[in-house]
């Protein structure tokens, strides 16, 4: 009886009240369109395999690619030294040359018979450990200027402005190269929007007008003058020459590796004295070596000269010209260098006032 009525596709459905019956029909096109639509869940099901996965660390469970990255601290100490000219570089420890000897290598290599570059650009690339006085600390990326005796031409347009008071200062700033120099009549135009700070690369000012350019404090943000950043002071000649001839550098701490800092710098060209060339590495060095942490052992661990179109790379010896490790008693002397130098600001901005 009951496939009768499915073959007749009708169904005898009483009402509710209970007194007649009623029939539904379902029709073939319904049948096949429901049979269609399983037919296709059915192919949507895909089977999931679960991967079983170790214990992950609750600060690596959000990230989507956990790749083992080499550290990037070269340390090839335990290597052997190659006994010849004729060995495969990797096996063998990186040889150390000095400045001069790289020097005339690179010369070598961009003679008019090779690369025909005499005058090409000599870049430092100086690798640091950026680990701080603790284990979970690191120092943070930095930038600053080194001062340095044989300028050559950097490339970069840098214009100065410089606020003091005084005849003297005022001319003294100009003979030294600046691009603006004023005082209270210059605080008045900035303040007015008929002068922007914002084409100026540096901002110097001596200590005698530091309590008007207060009013600039907001328009400034960090390029404010202060003595750490050496853009405040009495002698404003030196100041200008170090932030017009000087090497600007910045140290980055690596995207993975915390520890790891690179900095990398022109120092000159390749037809300069190579003996210039030195004092310009000596120089940057030392003023990278101001940054180090207050830890033993090393801050700068490799220092290479480069320079394109070459691929070559030579490594130097940066302890001839820095310490090796941290020396507590120089780092009291700089210490009590800079407190007397910043005594002697603020007794000078109190005078001024």
């Amino acid at each position: 009886m009951m496939s009768l009525l499915t073959s007749m596709r009708a169904l005898a459905v009483r009402q509710p009240t209970g007194e007649a019956l009623r029939c539904l029909h379902l029709t073939a096109v319904t049948d096949a369109a429901r049979k269609g639509t399983r037919e296709k869940a059915r192919k949507k099901k895909v089977k999931v395999e679960v991967k079983k996965v170790g214990f992950i660390p609750h600060n690596q469970r959000d990230k989507k690619i956990n790749v083992k990255r080499a550290d990037k601290h070269v340390d090839d100490s335990w290597k052997q030294v190659s006994k010849d000219d004729v060995y495969v570089g990797r096996y063998y420890r990186w040889p150390v040359y000095t400045v001069a000897e790289a020097i005339q290598c690179h010369r070598e290599t961009h003679h008019p018979s090779m690369y025909n570059v005499p005058n090409a650009p000599l870049n430092v690339e100086i690798e640091l450990n950026m680990q701080g006085e603790k284990a979970t600390r690191f120092v943070d990326n930095f930038q600053r200027m080194a001062m340095i005796p044989h300028k050559f031409d950097h490339g970069e347009d840098r214009k100065i402005i410089v606020f003091t008071k005084g005849n003297e200062e005022v001319q003294a700033a100009r003979d030294a190269g600046a691009s603006l120099v004023g005082g209270i009549e210059l605080i008045k135009d900035i303040t007015s929007g008929e002068l922007l700070l914002t084409d100026y690369q540096y901002i110097i000012a001596h200590p005698n007008i530091l309590a008007e350019l207060v009013a600039l404090r907001g328009l400034m943000k960090r390029k404010f003058p202060n003595p750490k950043s050496e853009t405040l002071g009495a002698n404003l000649a030196e100041m200008i020459v170090k932030f017009s001839n000087g090497i600007s550098y910045s140290a980055s701490k690596d995207e993975y590796q915390q520890n790891f800092g690179l900095i990398t710098a022109s120092v000159g060209t390749l037809d300069m004295d190579a003996k210039h060339l030195e004092e310009n590495i000596s120089y940057l060095l030392r003023d990278v070596n101001t940054a180090r942490p207050k830890r033993d052992g090393h801050f700068i661990t490799r220092v290479l000269l480069k320079s394109a179109p070459s691929s070559e790379q030579l490594k130097i010896d940066p302890f001839v010209y820095v310490s090796e490790f941290y020396d507590k008693n120089a780092a009291k002397v700089k210490r009590d260098a800079e407190a007397v130098e910043e005594t002697e600001t603020k007794q000078a901005t109190a005078v001024a006032n």
